[in-house]
């Protein structure tokens, strides 16, 4: 049996986006990110983190790193009483062919890969992104509903910006749409 899922960019959706975010002390929750994820997983939805961090292949900072801070921000999850189904990160830049790596958002494959993970019916899930990059991956994993949110405003490009993107200044704003094609 195939599941929905929310997918969810970690920086500017979940935290807000202040350039390689390593710690907690950096982390800085979004408005509205624990009232949407309460609002999804009552829906029966799975939460679903896809990620690129770039920092780890820059080297600004580690593996163990992130992971430290990802069980961090789980915890937090957890003890409001949410549950993340997973979270997916792509800490290369290229890839052996050197472009960029498929795991790397635009590319899908960190989608790709919870698709099979967790029998995801992706045509009925919906992707939040602060970056059309996020929405290129969606568009190619298959997503059926992606929204970008906060101001993206000169950030379009030709060829990261497929058709039918959503837009919303903010999660609370977003709220009500995300909710509905969860429901549907």
């Amino acid at each position: 049996m195939s599941t929905r899922a929310l997918f969810l960019d970690r920086d500017g959706i979940i935290n807000v986006d202040k350039n390689y975010v390593s710690t907690p002390d950096e982390f800085e929750w979004m408005p509205g990110i624990f009232d949407l994820a309460r609002q999804t997983q009552a829906t029966g939805a799975a939460l679903i983190v896809v990620t690129n961090q770039s920092g780890i292949a820059r080297g600004y900072y580690t593996e163990e790193t992130f992971q430290s801070l990802t069980t961090w921000m789980l915890r937090e999850f957890t003890d409001r009483d949410i549950h993340l189904a997973q979270v997916y990160h792509c800490p290369f830049l290229k890839g052996p062919d050197g472009k960029d790596h498929p795991l790397r958002k635009p590319n899908p494959g960190m989608l790709l890969q919870a698709k099979t993970d967790h029998g995801l019916d992706m045509s009925a899930s919906v992707m939040l992104g602060d970056k059309w990059t996020d929405m290129a991956a969606a568009h190619a994993a298959g997503v059926g509903h992606r929204a970008l949110i906060g101001d993206t405003a000169g950030e379009e490009r030709a060829d990261a910006a497929p058709a039918a993107v959503d837009r919303f200044p903010d999660l609370p704003t977003a709220s009500d749409w995300v909710i509905g094609r969860l429901s549907a």
